[in-house]
C-alpha cells in the first residue's frame, strides 16, 4: 500500500496520456505536464519499477489479420485446487489471449481469438483435453461496443 502513495498527480497525469495513446512520445507527454522529458523517463521507470505499468501494448483489429471469431468461454473446473494447472495448460494455446480467475458460475473466465467456426472448434476442442477442466460454456463475440481504458483521477487532494 505505501508504493501508492509514491504516486502523485504528475505520474497520474503521464500514465492518463500513455493510456489514451502509448506510442505518445515523452517530449510531447512532457510539454502537455508541464515536466522536462528526463522527469517523464524517470517517472515511468518509476512506475515500471513500482508495477503500475506493465507493458505498453497495441490495440489492434483482429478481424483485419483473418480472425473474425473473437469469443468468450466460461471454464468449469473438475476442482478448484487445479486452477494453477488449468493456467499454464492454457498458457500453452496461443488463441487464448486473456484469462481470469473468477467468482460466479465459471472458475475461469477466458477470452480467445479464432480465424473462423472450424478454427474456433479445433481450439474448444483443445481447452476441453485439459486435464482438470470439468466443461466450457462458449459466448460468440457479436460486436465490441466499448474498448478504453480507464479514466484516471488526476486531481490527487
Amino acid at each position: 500500500m505505501d508504493k501508492i502513495l509514491d504516486i502523485d498527480n504528475v505520474d497520474l497525469k503521464i500514465i492518463s496520456l500513455l493510456n489514451k495513446d502509448a506510442k505518445t512520445p515523452y517530449t510531447e507527454i512532457a510539454k502537455k505536464v508541464f515536466v522536462s522529458s528526463g522527469t517523464v523517463h524517470v517517472r515511468m521507470r518509476k512506475l515500471e519499477d513500482l508495477g503500475v505499468v506493465k507493458s505498453a501494448t497495441l490495440n489492434i483489429d483482429f478481424s483485419k489479420l483473418g480472425y473474425d471469431i473473437s469469443a468468450f468461454l466460461g471454464i468449469y473446473l473438475e476442482k478448484s485446487s487445479l486452477y494453477d494447472t488449468v493456467i499454464e495448460k492454457l498458457k500453452d494455446i496461443s488463441e487464448v489471449i486473456n484469462a481470469y480467475y473468477t467468482t460466479g458460475n465459471y472458475s475461469i473466465f477466458a477470452k480467445i481469438i479464432c480465424k473462423d467456426t472450424n478454427h474456433l472448434r479445433e481450439v474448444l476442442n483443445k481447452i476441453q483435453l485439459v486435464e482438470g477442466i470439468d466443461r466450457t460454456e462458449t459466448l460468440i463475440v457479436l460486436e465490441e461496443s466499448i474498448n478504453r481504458p480507464i479514466h484516471l483521477v488526476t486531481d490527487k487532494k
